[in-house]
């Protein structure tokens, strides 16, 4: 399986319903209906406000594969991908679908947070983070995916996620356009067996990835928290391979990371249904750079603000306006920012911010962050509806 086969079955099987960053329960309600008639799909629960938690099933191979997206509901890239995957894997005509399914059985919860979703927030209805209820399972939500887990035993968990713009691959000029994290399941970090299997077939993902996008995939950082779903499955010896959905250059809307996510997802089921892993390829895990908080949105490079020559950064923020994800510009740092990079950079030469402000414009259809560089008018566009 190369890059040249990835590329084209992403064509194929892409799911076109589904686009952006914005992606709630009623979009992917007519996908379920559709696949129902081809593969097993149950509610197993309901969310804080009640909405419907479905589980998809396919596959009747002994390897146990668990999956679970929008943990945070406003990380919906892994989401897009999930069904970008199932159109191969009802494909009965591709090979690797046959191979896959005899010896893989995958349980996916397309989105674990429906209200979390539906709002465009990292939080549930009860403002309170999934990620971080593992062990009180104070959320029904939680507890859908704990009592999943006790019933399948998996064995190996597939934690879905994205993550912000700031992240570089390394201290580098080069976004983390996906990273990736076996859970530590102490203090102590220790790699453990369960660990190494998962880092293997990260390290697997990787050596596929550094063909497409090299340099651009990180390790993310493994710190333990008992609180959060990773860590309490590794504390329990179930390998756990952490996605995060990242940045690539001018994808804002996340289509071209899906791709990435979709090869990741691929290569590693694949990898699982065809080799019994040990654990022995854990090391070129660590080959991985770590990541690192490098970046800024918009980096304004060596301007004159109150006498002074500095820059500035601008980070978006993500707001859910009239069902659409804008990126507000907000000012987050006016300093001396050598040591990081923006996604774009304007460099002032040494020019003075006219009225010392930078202001947010709104006008039909486009938000642009409009500012002055002395008599020069500047204009940073952003999302289109």
């Amino acid at each position: 399986m190369n890059i040249t086969t990835l590329k084209n079955w992403f064509a194929n099987y892409k799911e076109s319903s589904l686009s952006g960053r914005y992606i709630h329960g009623d979009h992917i309600a007519p996908l379920l209906d559709l696949l129902s008639a081809k593969i097993e799909i149950d509610q197993i629960g309901v969310s804080e406000n009640n909405a419907s938690i479905h589980l998809i099933k396919i596959g009747t191979g002994p390897k146990k594969l668990l999956f679970w997206s929008q943990m945070h509901g406003n990380e919906s890239t892994s989401t897009k991908a999930i069904f970008d995957l199932l159109n191969l894997l009802t494909d009965s005509k591709n090979y690797i679908t046959n191979e896959i399914l005899k010896e893989c059985t995958l349980f996916i919860i397309p989105i674990l947070s429906p209200d979390g979703a539906k709002a465009y927030t990292r939080l549930n209805h009860n403002k309170v983070d999934l990620n971080r209820d593992a062990q009180e399972l104070t959320q029904k939500e939680s507890k859908v995916l704990h009592h999943l887990i006790k019933q399948i035993k998996p064995d190996y968990a597939f934690n879905l996620h994205g993550q912000r713009t700031i992240f570089s691959a390394g201290e580098t000029n080069k976004s983390a356009t996906v990273s990736f994290l076996s859970p530590a399941g102490d203090i102590e970090r220790t790699v453990t067996m369960s660990r190494k299997i998962a880092m293997e077939i990260i390290a697997r993902i990787n050596t596929v990835l550094q063909e497409c996008i090299p340099g651009q995939v990180g390790r993310y950082d493994d710190g333990f928290n008992i609180n959060c779903i990773g860590d309490t499955l590794e504390y329990n010896r179930i390998p756990t391979i952490l996605f995060e959905a990242g940045h690539y250059a001018n994808d804002y809307d996340r289509e071209i990371t899906r791709e990435y996510i979709f090869y990741s997802l691929i290569t590693a089921i694949h990898y699982i249904a065809k080799n019994k892993i040990t654990g022995q390829g854990y090391k070129d895990y660590f080959l991985i750079p770590e990541n690192r908080k490098c970046f800024y949105d918009v980096i304004i490079r060596d301007v004159v603000l109150d006498g002074k020559s500095v820059d500035i950064a601008v980070q978006y923020t993500e707001e859910l306006i009239e069902n659409y994800v804008k990126f507000v510009p907000k000012i987050v740092k006016i300093e001396d920012l050598r040591k990081f990079y923006g996604h774009r950079e304007i460099i002032g030469k040494k020019r003075t911010i006219r009225n010392e402000i930078v202001t947010v414009e709104i006008v039909p259809e486009i938000e642009m962050l409009k500012f002055y560089l002395d008599s020069e008018l500047f204009s940073i566009e952003l999302t289109k509806r």
